[in-house]
């Protein structure tokens, strides 16, 4: 077998990989990740039109955005719409939520504590899944007793 020097491997390489459209892939990301963030923001409208002020508004679209995040992931929707819109998905709320239940949907069928729940420490950590735990239930907590 005849070696090859790491300028012909990176040859071959770029020979062998297609262009990348950088401009399309910008463009989308940019379209999207407005869009996600302007539902952010009609939400925010809403939850204060609903009766919330800022800080509890602000809350509900944090808790809204991922569990409209989570719930795309769990049917299978996320990939593909990732797909075409790239990063601008990704943003760090969205982007979150479907790294932590993307892997937890591979091993469901282990069962929910084996496969779902030891996925989800093993993937995010205990820190995570503690944290963001806490604070819905805090969050919810404060909401009903109007604290």
């Amino acid at each position: 077998m005849k070696s090859i020097s790491p300028q012909e491997y990176a040859q071959a390489v770029k020979a062998a990989s297609p262009p990348s459209p950088v401009v399309k892939d910008c463009a989308l990301a940019f379209l999207t990740g407005g869009l996600v963030c302007t539902l952010g923001q009609l939400l925010c409208q809403l939850y204060q039109n609903l009766g919330l002020d800022l800080p509890q508004a602000r809350m509900a679209v944090s808790v809204s955005l991922i569990l409209t995040s989570a719930a795309l992931t769990a049917l299978g929707w996320y990939d593909n719409i990732a797909k075409y819109a790239g990063a601008g998905v990704l943003v760090p709320i969205t982007g979150f939520a479907n790294s932590m239940v993307s892997p937890a949907m591979e091993f469901k069928s282990e069962g929910f504590i084996t496969g779902l729940g030891a996925k989800l420490f093993t993937v995010a950590g205990p820190v995570l899944v503690f944290g963001i735990t806490a604070s819905v239930v805090y969050g919810l907590i404060i909401f009903i007793f109007q604290i």
